[in-house]
């Protein structure tokens, strides 16, 4: 009976940490570069079940009647690296990656690495994204441009007024869930080595919008809150059933 009220009970806290993470993805849903988080249930822990065999003369002797499982939990957190869909915005530093690869940034804490193309120019004359990390060239220097009229070509070759200012060098792992750990934010860091693969091409003007459904999100949150019912009230029944299994027993 107690098992039966934890697996009801872990089952509640489960859905509510998938609950959690379907609440962030809806929140960045037009946040552009937004990389889904995934989550899913596995079990906890299984015991073995027993009783002592009937024609024992020894009640030593225990006859196994299977496994019994001991509620569910969260898997660890994954991202879906998936593509996102480009959106034209006609601005000449939105930046979008079509295939593999991610900007390279500067940050307080080291270099990190994004899909989010929203880049402006400070008042120092750097290229900068919206937190106001600096983009970083091939050199793994910082960008200036001088003013003029901006041209990004799909090699990532930086042009002002026609003139030569600095290339970007998209970063590209071979298996992002593998080399890449969510930090803050739309940023990553690094936990494994760069690949020699060929990177996507960039597109000015356009940016990469989240690769979130809403309807499969909402689709899923639905899911998730009727669970959480079912095991709501089977934590109530479990509660119950030792309530009167106590009181019964207090009888004798």
């Amino acid at each position: 009976m107690i098992k039966g009220f934890y697996a009801a009970a872990s089952a509640m806290i489960a859905r509510l940490n998938q609950q959690k993470y379907l609440s962030h993805n809806i929140a960045n849903l037009n946040t552009p570069g937004f990389k889904g988080v995934l989550t899913s249930l596995e079990e906890y822990l299984r015991v073995s079940a027993v009783q002592p065999q009937a024609a024992a003369q020894s009640s030593s002797r225990l006859e196994l009647l299977g496994e019994l499982g001991l509620g569910v939990e969260t898997t660890l957190e994954l991202t879906d690296f998936s593509q996102g869909t480009l959106k034209s915005t006609g601005q000449p530093l939105d930046l979008a990656v079509e295939g593999e690869g991610f900007f390279r940034v500067e940050t307080p804490a080291g270099e990190r690495f994004t899909r989010d193309g929203r880049f402006m120019v400070n008042a120092e004359g750097e290229v900068v994204t919206v937190d106001g990390h600096y983009l970083l060239d091939q050199n793994n220097q910082r960008i200036t441009l001088e003013e003029g009229e901006i041209r990004v070509d799909h090699r990532g070759e930086i042009f002002v007024d026609g003139a030569s200012q600095a290339v970007l060098e998209l970063a590209v792992f071979e298996d992002p869930e593998e080399s890449l750990v969510r930090d803050q934010a739309n940023l990553f860091e690094a936990s494994g080595g760069l690949s020699d693969q060929e990177p996507g091409s960039i597109q000015q003007g356009y940016l990469e919008m989240s690769n979130i459904d809403p309807a499969e999100v909402m689709t899923e949150m639905a899911k998730v809150a009727r669970t959480y019912e079912a095991a709501q009230k089977m934590v109530q029944s479990q509660d119950e059933l030792l309530g009167k299994a106590i009181s019964s027993l207090g009888r004798f």
